[in-house]
């Protein structure tokens, strides 16, 4: 398993035996990813998108059961671009939003552009699809590895609490400062 694995499993661990219980009386939180690419008249995409579908599927699931019993409910959206679109910004195929942030941008990761035969029948015309280049890699199909990496970067930050917020229940403001309250587990709240 590599360091990222690693990471990963340590996060899903911690923060599974900080939340698990007392699930009911959290807060739900909601966690949008939301995917869009472009689709011919007969529902048909190319195979670049029709992979990074199969991949946001399988990353869609990984974090709805890792980040459930943290009170972070997953919701996939995905959207469908017409040609006139496309044609206008094919950068706008294939890219994915988690929360409100492109996923590039949680990745640190740059943009790119292929030839896309299916995109180049459709607009009739010479395009230059979508890639994301992560870690001096090209991927023109978007591997849900680098999708869950980014949900749970997002997961982290939406669990992470304000300074100024109350972590106590019922106390508003805290006699104690967040920072140094005995109720608080890092920058985790134990309950709501």
């Amino acid at each position: 398993m590599n360091k990222f694995g690693i990471g990963i499993l340590a996060f899903l661990i911690a923060g599974s035996l900080a939340f698990s219980e007392g699930k009911e009386e959290k807060e739900l939180k909601i966690l949008t990813i939301r995917w869009q690419r472009l689709v011919d008249e007969k529902g048909q995409t190319c195979k670049r998108c029709g992979s990074t579908e199969m991949e946001l599927q399988k990353a869609f699931q990984g974090l709805e059961k890792s980040l459930d019993p943290l009170g972070i409910k997953v919701t996939l959206d995905k959207s469908v671009l017409d040609s006139k679109t496309c044609a206008e910004d094919i950068s706008q195929s294939n890219r994915i939003w988690i929360g409100e942030r492109v996923l590039e941008e949680w990745l640190g990761a740059e943009v790119g552009k292929s030839l896309c035969g299916f995109c180049c029948e459709e607009l009739s015309d010479s395009v230059e699809c979508r890639t994301i280049i992560f870690e001096n890699k090209v991927y023109e199909t978007i591997p849900a590895i680098l999708i869950i990496k980014a949900g749970l970067q997002a997961a982290s930050q939406m669990l992470i609490v304000a300074e100024d917020e109350p972590c106590c229940p019922g106390k508003t403001p805290c006699e104690v400062p967040c920072g140094d309250c005995p109720e608080r587990d890092g920058d985790l709240r134990k309950h709501k």
